[in-house]
């Protein structure tokens, strides 16, 4: 985690910001949470739990920052909640998304799917791509396990 922060202090650095404390207390929240899909008001709760001190304003300037910055994604799942999610260390690209009409479940796909879409659309349309987000809506492979049992 410690290797993480430091990155992200440099990246801040680079763009002319510090790492301050409230902003340290938000992104250890992200980092301890990773795998989950974070709203603000999450985060915020989160981060009064061991900073009570910050706002919830601070946090959501902090988290506009890093996603200004592409330290983290915005990302909404079509339920009007927006939710903060980190990226990867050294990704270019937003990774992908499968997510469960039936239970809600989040899935992250790692790998990079779009490479021959994309240059396709550049090509084509002459439109350079800066990133991409790509969310796959079914039926994850839990629910079909337990519809299986039934």
């Amino acid at each position: 985690m410690e290797k993480r922060i430091e990155a992200i202090k440099k990246h801040l650095q680079t763009a002319s910001y510090k790492l301050t404390p409230q902003r340290e207390a938000t992104v250890r929240v992200l980092l301890e949470h990773e795998e989950d899909h974070l709203s603000a008001e999450d985060v915020y709760l989160l981060v009064k739990e061991k900073s009570p001190e910050i706002g919830l304003a601070t946090v959501y300037r902090t988290l506009e920052l890093l996603t200004e910055l592409k330290i983290v994604d915005k990302i909404n799942f079509g339920d009007g909640v927006s939710r903060y999610d980190l990226r990867h260390e050294g990704a270019t690209h937003f990774h992908h998304h499968l997510i469960c009409t039936e239970c809600g479940a989040v899935d992250e796909v790692e790998e990079y799917l779009l490479s021959d879409v994309e240059k396709a659309v550049e090509t084509t349309w002459k439109f350079q791509v800066k990133d991409h987000r790509l969310t796959f809506y079914g039926i994850c492979h839990r629910c079909q396990e337990d519809d299986g049992q039934k």
